[in-house]
């Protein structure tokens, strides 16, 4: 009992007194399982490495994405607050000009900040909603009240009261209206 496997013992009558080796003996089955098992456990520890990365890069990405949004969501309105503050500066020096300014030039003050902030508005998608003599639509106005009009068809707009504002198409505010109605066939009495 030398721990060794059997051997085949030749047969007395037998042509061959050798035993043939061949890759079939225990000993090269145990090399080729351990080389299997290496190439296994190398692929294994490859793939392990390669999840470890992959799983870093997702919790970089999902941090670097909550630092966009978050940063985003902070200065969105950076650019707009830039426009809006030249608007300020008008309004400001009209204020400081009206203990010495006839109503003329006040009023061509005034008229500049309005361009200046429809300016700003309209290059943020900010437009005007000014329905006059369209047809009323409630997806987009807001009827205040109903005006007997011979000159328009009923169910158009006679008077804006208050214009209304879209954002890229999207309705920020209603135009506030006065809609017209038929006007009514007055009774005479006999």
């Amino acid at each position: 009992m030398s721990g060794q496997p059997d051997r085949p013992v030749p047969k007395s009558g037998d042509e061959s007194t050798e035993t043939e080796v061949t890759d079939d003996t225990p000993a090269a089955a145990d090399d080729d399982v351990e080389s299997v098992m290496a190439a296994i456990q190398a692929k294994a520890d490859e793939n392990w490495d390669l999840y470890l990365r992959a799983s870093a890069e997702v919790e970089n990405v999902r941090k670097r994405a909550s630092r966009d949004v978050e940063h985003a969501r902070n200065f969105a309105l950076e650019g707009f607050g830039k426009e809006l503050l030249a608007v300020k500066d008008s309004l400001e020096l009209g204020l400081e000009a009206t203990d010495s300014a006839d109503a003329d030039s006040l009023r061509a003050g005034a008229e500049a900040t309005l361009k200046l902030l429809t300016g700003a508005l309209a290059r943020f998608g900010v437009e005007e909603v000014d329905p006059e003599g369209e047809p009323f639509d409630p997806e987009r106005h807001e009827a205040i009240s109903m005006q007997p009009s011979a000159d328009l068809e009923p169910g158009s707009i006679v008077t804006v009261i208050q214009k209304g504002y879209a954002l890229n198409g999207r309705l920020l505010r209603p135009a506030r209206v006065i809609v017209a109605m038929e006007v009514p066939e007055e009774t005479t009495g006999d």
